[in-house]
């Protein structure tokens, strides 16, 4: 399970990097309540940007994209809820992003985004 943790870990910094060096404004980073965990908070222009992270070191059990089902993105829509609530001094539009890391034991690491999931 550590070696899991750690390739999730990798994966959501990798991830955070690459918002940041969009230009994206990375807020918070594993912000949990009773309801979950968000993996990325961010900003970009008037957007509060919510980030699931999905790492794997291949595809051999599908994509990582492919685990972000329906009843993920619903969690994840409360849990960005959650954290405007508790937050109301950060304004803006909201939406929910994807990041998809694949982190191969041996060859280089492919991240790609996708916005507006859900």
């Amino acid at each position: 399970m550590a070696a899991k943790d750690d390739l999730g870990r990798r994966g959501e910094l990798l991830a955070a990097q690459r918002l940041a060096a969009s230009g994206f404004t990375v807020i918070e980073r594993n912000w949990r309540c009773s309801q979950g965990e968000l993996d990325i908070i961010a900003r970009t222009g008037d957007e509060l940007v919510f980030v699931e992270v999905k790492t794997r070191s291949s595809v051999a059990y599908g994509h990582p994209f492919e685990a972000i089902t329906p009843v993920k993105l619903a969690r994840l829509r409360r849990l960005a809820g959650a954290w405007c609530e508790a937050h109301p001094d950060q304004r803006g539009r909201v939406r929910i992003d994807a990041v998809a890391v694949l982190a191969p034991r041996v060859g280089a690491v492919t991240i790609e985004h996708l916005e507006r999931v859900g």
